[in-house]
């Protein structure tokens, strides 16, 4: 012992140990520990006692059931000769009795007690907020007496801090990282213990993968069949090399290159699929996230431009296997509260902790092990539900995964939510209800620690409300952790913890659902949103924080201070895409095609309208067809009308194709883009199908069109027919585009028609046929912008309507459109601009789809 260090002894299950104040002592299940502890209530690694300089310290390092002291959980705490520690469990857990060495003075550390006895009187100093008997609540029928009250807040809690300040009570805090210590090392998994060994042996390279020839096989279908492997550098240390996965390798929750490597120190982690890696001297230890996981958010801050706070300093917490429900009025930030939560619109200030582990500096990795289901459907209702959790399969196993493993997995997730008799049923078939368990089903494909669910139940009757709720207790009793934001209260009960969301975004209650009702002081819950409505100004946060449940419930989490998300770079919280680019595409392109082929009605339409167009303009009577008239007729002025019908009708059709399948599909398409779907494939799979089908009616068009009709006998450069009709197709699949840019700019399906209606009449006023055009400066530029003007125009060219048509100037026979020029040069510039519109309203649509994609997937 040093010097002045009164000496310390140790009694553990009739063991002793003398401490040495020079070296600290590690307590828990780990058998390379100091203290070796058998009972499963204790952590792997679960605490340290060590010399602080002025006494001797006990460190809680996150355990997941505590260490107290006199019945209080610690975190960290001085103690001394004559005090005992319960690890574990406050009654029964395993028990240190520390005692003074022989040469240790008697009154040594005897000081040091006060504390405990402090901490287990202060959460008793705050006064408790009684409410009224008998439901009448406090606020709406004495206002003038709500004022004082609002002091409580700022004093109860401050008053038990400042008598306890040995006591940091920050029992499920993670320790906070040296400035050497990568973020995570610490609590490496949670505090849990490995649930496996491997040796490591010099030399020797260990591969990690699906595959049964792997030394460490992984049975994770988010892992790839040879993903990564360890070697072991010539100065000894260890690598970690990506063999091109498709869902990525990561080290601290950061992805190393596809095909790169990284050194790993002693305390970093290797993530693949739901798998952790650790080495710790001569052997690798593994952990396998199983869903039994903690999560909590603390002091959670959400600035809008202005600096407008939407969400204001929300702090919980919850144990594994947990079912949290979210309530509060509109504007209380419920929605920007679960969008904090899942990383899809990251805190201002504040963390979020997903097992200890920080969900916005690992967003990457965790993202693979949390599931959203959001209020709408994230499922194509035209699809069977088997055909549907088919293509989600698809685009979110990596590629190598087999049609037998991914069916399996199907199978799998269909039995547990008794889906299995409705998987050949269609998905617009089934209840609301089911329609809700076909949307979770899609979540748990990938087996998510977290779930978390956005309205689940709006607009289902009580029935059903019941039977989705029963659904998620049962999902969070098979060892999940669930989050459900609702308006509806009538099943609460079954919740372990209830979240209450004040007006401006702030909590006003937090703890056991059926304490809630007598916190607030009213006998029903309408009587409390009422209350928020009424008093919207009142300090709900702060006489939630005056309060005995703050203190039972939150303080542990709140008590560490508010800090600025420092968010990693773009490039490192962007998850790989588990499919390749061309993978993605035909699995998009089979599964819209299969939406559009099993919606009879749709296709049908497809079919008739460019029929029924075609046939319109075969009404108008032209006695000289399309052709150049001979002999003393100079000019036929119904071929301009001819083709400014069949122009107009493909511009209806095609625009009409694409105008609504962007808006129908944005919330499907939000949460695929979470999971590592591409922007560009997704956009790409909507212009190849739909422009197949544009160019199918086109040929419908002008098939009919042409049918009565004389055309010219010599193109410029093919068949007139080829080429007028090339045309007509070329105008489609531009118009088709404009049509996608509709999509992607309304907020509302119902906003598409008007839309859709203006954009056709503005091409006909625009052709150039039935005024002139050309020569008038700002409308000739402005006639530009017009598909219909350069598809007329490249029609016109074919069929000479410069000449074909009386001059708008009688008097200048020769002052024609320079877009009708009769030769083939011309005609090719009208097609490629045609063409390029169509383009440039492709590059238009794929900025504007950023706006509907989670942040941190925004490029």
């Amino acid at each position: 012992m040093g010097h002045g260090v009164p000496e310390l002894v140790l009694e553990l299950n009739g063991r002793t140990w003398t401490l040495d104040a020079s070296r600290s002592y590690t307590l828990g299940r780990d058998p390379q520990g100091d203290m070796v502890i058998d009972d499963a209530r204790v952590s792997w690694r679960h605490a340290t006692i060590s010399w602080g300089g002025r006494s001797w310290v006990i460190e809680d390092h996150g355990s997941t059931n505590g260490t107290y002291v006199q019945g209080q959980r610690i975190h960290q705490m001085e103690i001394g000769p004559g005090s005992s520690v319960h690890l574990g469990n406050a009654t029964d857990g395993p028990r240190l009795n520390l005692t003074a060495g022989a040469a240790a003075a008697a009154p040594a550390g005897a000081a040091a007690y006060s504390a405990p006895a402090a901490a287990q009187q202060a959460p008793q100093q705050a006064p408790p907020q009684q409410p009224q008997q008998g439901g009448q609540g406090w606020a709406p029928q004495q206002p003038q007496q709500a004022a004082p009250q609002q002091h409580v807040p700022q004093q109860a809690p401050q008053q038990a801090w400042q008598q306890a300040p040995q006591q940091s009570p920050q029992a499920h805090v993670p320790p906070q990282h040296g400035p050497g210590q990568p973020a995570g090392a610490s609590a490496a998994y949670g505090d849990r213990s490995p649930t496996t060994f491997h040796q490591v042996a010099l030399g020797r390279v260990m591969r990690i993968g699906r595959a049964l020839e792997n030394e460490l096989v992984v049975s994770d279908l988010q892992v790839s069949r040879h993903h990564a492997e360890f070697h072991s550098t010539p100065d000894g240390r260890m690598e970690i090399r990506d063999l091109g996965s498709h869902n990525g390798t990561y080290v601290n929750g950061m992805p190393i290159a596809k095909g790169g490597s990284a050194l790993l120190g002693p305390n970093d982690i290797v993530g693949v699929g739901h798998s952790t890696f650790r080495i710790v001297g001569d052997r690798l230890e593994e952990f396998v996230d199983t869903g039994d996981v903690s999560f909590s958010a603390r002091h959670l801050t959400v600035t809008v431009d202005g600096g407008k706070q939407i969400l204001k300093d929300v702090s919980f917490g919850v144990p594994e296997k947990s079912l949290i429900a979210v309530i509060g009025p509109s504007g209380s930030g419920k929605s920007t509260l679960l969008k904090a939560l899942t990383g899809y619109r990251p805190a201002n200030q504040g963390d979020v902790l997903y097992d200890n582990r920080n969900l916005y500096k690992q967003f990457a990795e965790l993202r693979q092990r949390i599931g959203l289901v959001p209020q709408d459907d994230i499922l194509h209702k035209e699809l069977t539900v088997k055909k549907a959790l088919k293509y989600a399969a698809k685009l979110r196993f990596p590629a190598d995964t087999s049609e037998a493993e991914r069916q399996q997995r199907i199978d799998e997730v269909l039995g547990e939510l008794k889906l299995d008799i409705h998987k050949e049923k269609k998905v617009t078939s089934l209840s609301g209800g089911q329609r809700k368990r076909v949307s979770v089903a899609l979540e748990l494909l990938t087996k998510p620690s977290l779930i978390f669910l956005d309205e689940p139940t709006s607009g289902l009757d009580p029935g059903m409300d019941r039977d989705v709720m029963q659904l998620l207790r049962g999902l969070a009793d098979d060892g999940r952790t669930v989050l459900v934001v609702t308006h509806s209260v009538a099943e609460l009960a079954i919740c372990d913890k209830l979240l209450v969301m004040a007006p401006g975004g702030s909590v006003a209650y937090f703890g056991p659902p059926e304490e809630a009702l007598n916190f607030f002081g009213y006998g029903t819950w309408a009587d409390v949103f009422s209350a928020f409505e009424n008093y919207r100004d009142y300090d709900w946060a702060g006489r939630w924080k005056g309060s005995q449940h703050y203190q039972m419930y939150a303080a542990d989490i709140d008590a560490v201070a508010a800090q600025s998300v420092q968010m990693p770079s773009p490039n490192q919280m962007r998850p790989p895409k588990p499919q390749g680019w061309g993978s993605q595409l035909w699995t998009l392109m089979r599964r819209y095609s299969s939406v559009i082929a099993s919606d009879k009605g749709f296709l049908g339409l497809m079919v008739i309208l460019p029929a029924v167009l075609g046939a319109v303009s075969v009404v108008i009577p032209a006695k000289f067809g399309l052709a150049p008239p001979t002999g003393a007729n100079k000019f036929n002025g119904d071929a301009g009308t001819i083709m400014l019908i069949l122009a107009v009708g493909m511009c209806f059709s095609g625009a009409a194709n694409s105008v609504r399948e962007l808006i129908k599909e944005r919330v499907i398409y939000e949460r695929e883009r979470a999971t590592g779907l591409s922007r560009s494939a997704y956009l790409m799979s909507k212009v190849i199908v739909l422009g197949v089908i544009t160019a199918i009616q086109g040929v419908i068009i002008c098939g009919i069109g042409f049918s009565t009709r004389d055309l010219p006998k010599e193109g410029l450069i093919m068949p007139p027919a080829v080429e007028i009709c090339l045309v007509v197709i070329a105008l489609g699949f531009t118009s088709m585009m404009f049509g996608l840019v509709i999509s992607s700019l309304v907020k509302t399906a119902e906003k598409t028609m008007p839309l859709l209606v203006m954009f056709a009449i503005v091409q006909v006023v625009f052709t150039g046929i039935l005024f002139k055009v050309f020569g008038s400066i700002g409308l000739e530029q402005f006639a530009w912008l017009m598909p219909s003007r350069w598809a007329i125009a490249g029609a016109g060219t074919t069929l000479d309507l410069a000449h074909l048509m009386p001059p708008w100037d009688q008097n200048k026979p020769t002052d024609l459109d320079p877009l009708w020029e009769h030769s083939a040069s011309q005609w090719g510039i009208n097609i490629t601009v045609l063409i390029a519109l169509g383009v440039i309203c492709g590059f238009a649509v794929a900025r504007l789809l950023r706006r509907h994609e989670p942040e941190v997937m925004r490029k």
